[in-house]
């Protein structure tokens, strides 16, 4: 797969990650914020979002960067 998450997008998705799972930790949100800090997380770190893909947006300013690199 094509990375489809650019840099400054993926460092928001780990810091906002970062915080759903820490308040859904600590119960300041609800079952939501487990489900939505993991894939907001895994996005960032992997640099691939499939709601992207499917609405054919795309961050990342290399196109041609495979997943992995």
């Amino acid at each position: 797969m094509i990375r489809n998450v650019g840099e400054s997008d993926q460092v928001l998705r780990i810091l906002m990650g970062a915080l759903l799972l820490t308040l859904a930790a600590t119960e300041q949100i609800e079952t939501w914020g487990w489900i939505t800090g993991f894939l907001t997380l895994g996005s960032g770190t992997f640099g691939f979002c499939a709601l992207y893909r499917l609405l054919g947006l795309d961050t990342n300013k290399n196109n041609q960067t495979p997943l992995g690199h």
